[in-house]
């Protein structure tokens, strides 16, 4: 499926960008990801999204030769609106998956490669990956989201910081500024990150999407979390698999 390559593991859902030589961002594998997105979302049996790479790069960006297309082309404005729109709406169904998605970034992750990452719940990364966006060097902002999650994520000193200055990072730097979670010697990451996605598979899809609910409340003015949490609570205390964990619990 365009680029992608995927693997039903029980409750987990692994793919893997397969987009030679960088898994550059083509409009077929944002398709692809948007498929991948909408399979998630109505599967409920699937708890947990793990999106890796193959190849040097976790995902480098914009696809350079669509991008040439677009910008001589007599559409190219309105081609290149259209697609980063698309972007937004596919990396925004990502965020907002009931399950937990985990990016493991494996190499470098610029410009749209960080914001599919950064649209993910969990990211575990190389400390040896290069982690950025650059596009302000090109004349361009990031606009798949990019301003908004960062922003989100470390504040809007760090995130003037990164994005005024297309400061590219690290994944040590990375993780301790707070854009990955964790950042281990590359040799170590596939089996950090399989531990990590086995973890979050044995735990119930139901209170993970209301966790997710809640801690979402605390990030949107206007919201009120703490009404949030009680709703959470009420709607799981009558969930089958909720109940089951509760009980055994108490039975011990």
């Amino acid at each position: 499926m365009g680029g992608l390559q995927q693997e039903r593991l029980g409750n987990l859902l692994r793919v893997t960008l397969d987009e030679p030589p960088v898994n550059a961002l083509s409009r077929a594998l944002i398709e692809a990801l948007g498929q991948v997105a909408e399979t998630v979302a109505a599967d409920p049996s699937i708890s947990v999204l793990h999106l890796r790479s193959t190849g040097r790069a976790f995902c480098a960006g914009a696809n350079l030769d669509e991008m040439r297309v677009g910008f001589s082309g007599p559409q190219g404005l309105e081609q290149q609106l259209v697609f980063v729109r698309r972007l937004q709406q596919v990396f925004e169904r990502i965020e907002r998956l009931d399950a937990v998605s985990v990016a493991e970034v494996g190499g470098h992750a610029l410009g749209g490669g960080l914001e599919l990452a950064l649209a993910c719940d969990l990211r575990i990364g190389a400390a040896e990956a290069r982690i950025g966006l650059p596009e302000v060097e090109l004349g361009l902002v990031p606009g798949a989201g990019g301003t908004q999650r960062l922003t989100r994520l470390c504040g809007p000193a760090l995130a003037r910081r990164l994005i005024l200055g297309a400061e590219t990072l690290d994944g040590r730097t990375a993780e301790q500024l707070g854009l990955l979670h964790w950042a281990v010697p590359k040799a170590e990451l596939a089996a950090r990150a399989q531990a990590l996605v086995d973890r979050l598979a044995q735990l119930p899809r139901a209170a993970l999407a209301e966790a997710k609910a809640c801690i979402d409340c605390a990030t949107r003015p206007g919201t009120e979390g703490f009404e949030h949490e009680l709703v959470s609570t009420r709607r799981l205390m009558t969930d089958a698999e909720t109940q089951r964990r509760v009980a055994a619990f108490l039975a011990r």
